[in-house]
C-alpha cells in the first residue's frame, strides 16, 4: 500500500493536493472544473473535520451519506434551501472522485461513496429561444465600428457552431478557417473537435477580422496568452468569459429577452433547433462536444403543444376531414 502524509489533518490535507494534481494532470480538467471540485472538497475536508474524521482511510459509508444529507439540509436567512439538487449531486460527484482516488491509489482500503445516492435531479427542459427571437437577438448590435463588428461576430458564432462561452473566448486566430467555415475548439477535459459555421456567421467573423480586430489591437498589451486571441477587449486583451457573457445579455436587453437569457442560452437555441429541423441526435452530440449522448437527449424533450403540433400534421385520422 502507498503511504500517505502522516497525521489526521495533515493525511487529509495531502491526500487533497494529490487529488487536485491527478484531475490536471491525468484527467486534463480545465480550471473552471478544478475551482469547482476544490470548492467541494473543501466543504466537504471541514464537515469530516467537524465529525472528528481526518483521515479518509477511515471514513465509512454513514458519514458520506450524513455529508449527503447535512448540504440537503442547509438553509438561507429565508428557510428555503440553500444548495439545488443538482448542486449537491455535484459534490457528490467530486467526493467519489476523491474517495476512489484514496482507494485506487492505495491511501484507503475501500471506496466508501460507492453506494451512496446522490438526490434526484429534475430534468427539466433547457431554456431555448425560438427561432424568431434569435433573429431579433442576432440583429440587436447597431452602429458599425471595431466593437459593434466584434459584438455581431459573437452573437453569430455563438448561434452557429453551439459553442461555450469559454470555449469562444478561447480562440486563437490559428483555430478559424474562415475559407472553409469551420473552427477548431478545444473543449472540455481539453478535447479538441471541429465545428463548422455558416454564411452569416463567416460574413460577420470576416468583417471583424479583417476591418474590426486591427482596431482593437494593442501591440504593449500582447501577452503569450492572449496576443492570437480571436476575441479582444477594448484594451487590446483576450475577451474574457464575463465580457462576452456582458455582450450577449446587452443585446438581449435590447430586444426585451431579459431573463429570458443564460450564458448559454444561443447554445440550447442551437441545439433545439438543429433537432427540430431533423438533425441527427449524434452529430448534434459531436457538434456541441458532449461526451455522453445522454446529455444531449435532453434537447429531444418536446413541448405538449408541439407534440400536438406534430401528431395533427402527421396523423392521417387527425386531421378533419
Amino acid at each position: 500500500m502507498t503511504t500517505g502524509p502522516a497525521g489526521g489533518a495533515d493525511v487529509l490535507d495531502g491526500l487533497l493536493a494529490e487529488h487536485a494534481t491527478w484531475l490536471a494532470v491525468e484527467r486534463g480538467l480545465a480550471a473552471n472544473s478544478l475551482a469547482a471540485y476544490r470548492r467541494d472538497l473543501s466543504r466537504y475536508a471541514r464537515f469530516l473535520r467537524s465529525h472528528g474524521c481526518a483521515d479518509p482511510a477511515r471514513v465509512g459509508e454513514a458519514t458520506v451519506a450524513a455529508f449527503v444529507e447535512h448540504l440537503s439540509g442547509l438553509r438561507d436567512d429565508d428557510g428555503r434551501p440553500l444548495l439545488a439538487p443538482a448542486s449537491i449531486a455535484r459534490s457528490l460527484v467530486a467526493v467519489r472522485s476523491f474517495h476512489r482516488f484514496c482507494a485506487e491509489e492505495g491511501f484507503a482500503p475501500s471506496d466508501p461513496s460507492e453506494e451512496v445516492g446522490a438526490p434526484r435531479v429534475p430534468q427539466g427542459i433547457p431554456k431555448a429561444l425560438s427561432e424568431d427571437e434569435v433573429e431579433a437577438l442576432l440583429g440587436a448590435v447597431p452602429g458599425d465600428g471595431p466593437r459593434p463588428w466584434r459584438d455581431r461576430a459573437i452573437l453569430e458564432a455563438l448561434y452557429a457552431t453551439g459553442m461555450r462561452i469559454s470555449e469562444l473566448v478561447g480562440l486563437d486566430l490559428g483555430d478559424v478557417d474562415l475559407d472553409g467555415g469551420s473552427a477548431r475548439v478545444l473543449g472540455k477535459g481539453a478535447k479538441e473537435r471541429l465545428v463548422p459555421f455558416g454564411r452569416t456567421a463567416r460574413s460577420a467573423l470576416e468583417r471583424y477580422l479583417h476591418d474590426g480586430r486591427p482596431l482593437l489591437e494593442r501591440p504593449r498589451a500582447r501577452t503569450l496568452a492572449d496576443g492570437d486571441a480571436v476575441f479582444l477587449n477594448a484594451r487590446g486583451g483576450r475577451l474574457t468569459r464575463q465580457g462576452c457573457w456582458k455582450i450577449v445579455r446587452a443585446a438581449g436587453d435590447r430586444v426585451g429577452l431579459g431573463d429570458r437569457l443564460s450564458p448559454h442560452v444561443l447554445r440550447h437555441s442551437f441545439a433545439t433547433h438543429m433537432l427540430d429541423h431533423g438533425a441527427d441526435l449524434r452529430v448534434v452530440q459531436e457538434l456541441l462536444g458532449h461526451a455522453s449522448l445522454a446529455t444531449t437527449q435532453v434537447y429531444t424533450k418536446v413541448s405538449p403543444e408541439r407534440l400536438r403540433a406534430v401528431y395533427e400534421s402527421a396523423h392521417p385520422r387527425a386531421r378533419p376531414g
